[in-house]
């Protein structure tokens, strides 16, 4: 491309998501339990299950071979989820009912917890590295046999990891945790108590691929990370990063999406017989129109590469008063999640962008520079235009996270119906509805 010097060239492909607006204020966690008003998290205790086979594996200095293989169930053309927690995956008369929802309606997926936002894990494992960290409160203990019974229904089934929040860990090993700066040592909480894992802190990064493949071993067929960031809510002016140090948060958190995509992708991490999981992530709903990290190290085209699906959580009652001109973005859930997918579809399709990423080239330009008063020639000059090169994805790599809890409004069946038909409108198949209390809006959804 040659254009004049100071002449505004409009770049091929770059549409209206280039000029969405810009929030840097981040103030708000899509996963804190606390946004839920009247219909607030369902604890249970579980019931005492059978303890169930779990696979065992036979190792040789090559790969090792299953001698049990779990039946995994395809994706989807079209994914339709719901969330269930640990103690409700724990509880059988509960689980059953968000089962029939699934067998008696549209939905055709289930996520399940497999490590929550207390660091313990859902399953039981004889694992030395993981049999410590299993929940002594919530979970299933015939998590392998319930997962079986899933599939027998045709159910896919992905298993939920909330990764760098964990007070578990944290506590267990402290000299990984995000520190205060003062005093200097203690272990950083957020405002609701609960403490982080440093993303750079590498020795933790093999403990989520052990969790990981033991997920897939017991039948899980996706696993999805949440809390794949750097803490937002909490004491902010007083924390301290002893493994990120100084680093750009994007880029650690971009290697950390490195080595867990080359880890989880790699056929002869897992048995013979079986193929590596699919895997998603979890992003705060703002990466779609946002192209700043959101403070904590998240941007859309450095999540992408890595993932074979990207969840954002683009919960109505979690955008600013204010944002697009709305005064209230719960009174537009449609118009919302329209314009934030839209945004997400076409920062997904195109071949470029202004955000720098982990193999993304500098795309240059030649310009011409016009002759000077005191005589100087006619010349040309590379200019970086501002953007990178970029791997051009499916716009169905997007599959969202949508509303169906009342916080800031009343999220009823039109509600939730017109996020599902928002997300179909701009071109997606797939969505996925959390609600903290496990209870879903059964007129939203179509009947089977």
């Amino acid at each position: 491309m040659v254009v004049v010097l100071g002449t505004v060239a409009t770049a091929a492909g770059a549409g209206l998501f280039f000029i969405l607006p810009t929030f840097h204020e981040v103030v708000y966690d899509p996963r804190d339990p606390r946004a839920v008003k009247d219909d607030g998290v369902v604890a249970v205790e579980p019931v005492e299950q059978i303890e169930t086979e779990s696979v065992v594996a036979t190792t040789t200095p090559e790969r090792p071979i299953a001698t049990t293989i779990p039946n995994y169930v395809p994706i989807p053309d079209s994914v339709r989820a719901i969330y269930m927690t640990q103690c409700v995956v724990g509880t059988p008369w509960f689980r059953s009912e968000l089962v029939h929802l699934i067998e008696e309606t549209e939905l055709n997926a289930v996520m399940i917890d497999i490590k929550d936002y207390t660091g313990k894990l859902a399953f039981t494992t004889d694992h030395p590295d993981l049999r410590d960290s299993v929940s002594d409160k919530c979970g299933a203990r015939d998590m392998k046999g319930f997962i079986a019974t899933l599939h027998e229904k045709g159910i896919f089934v992905i298993g939920r990891i909330t990764v760098f929040q964990d007070p578990f860990y944290a506590n267990k090993h402290p000299e990984l945790a995000v520190k205060f700066a003062d005093p200097p040592g203690a272990i950083w909480k957020d405002h609701k108590g609960l403490a982080f894992i440093d993303v750079g802190a590498k020795p933790f990064w093999d403990y989520i691929l052990t969790i990981s493949k033991e997920a897939h071993a017991l039948g899980f067929d996706e696993l999805n990370y949440d809390y794949i960031r750097y803490p937002s809510d909490g004491p902010m002016g007083n924390i301290k990063y002893e493994w990120s140090g100084d680093r750009v948060k994007a880029e650690a958190l971009e290697e950390f999406f490195v080595y867990l995509s080359q880890e989880m992708r790699d056929p002869n991490n897992f048995p013979a017989g079986v193929e590596p999981p699919i895997i998603s992530a979890d992003l705060f709903g703002m990466v779609t129109t946002n192209f700043d990290d959101l403070g904590i190290g998240q941007v859309l085209e450095r999540a992408m590469p890595y993932f074979d699906y990207i969840a954002p959580m683009v919960y109505p009652s979690h955008y600013p008063r204010g944002f697009n001109g709305w005064a209230n973005p719960n009174t537009v859930p449609y118009e919302l999640i329209k314009y934030v997918l839209a945004s997400g579809v076409q920062r997904a399709v195109a071949d470029r962008t202004r955000v720098p990423h982990f193999g993304g080239t500098p795309i240059m330009e030649t310009v011409i520079v016009p002759p000077t008063a005191t005589g100087t020639a006619t010349t040309t000059k590379e200019v970086f235009t501002g953007y990178y090169t970029k791997e051009v994805y499916d716009p169905n790599i997007i599959r969202p996270w949508l509303q169906d809890f009342n916080y800031g409004g009343t999220y009823g069946p039109a509600e939730v119906r017109a996020q599902i038909q928002a997300t179909y409108d701009v071109g997606l198949h797939s969505w996925m509805l959390w609600a903290p209390s496990n209870r879903y809006t059964r007129e939203a959804l179509l009947d089977a």
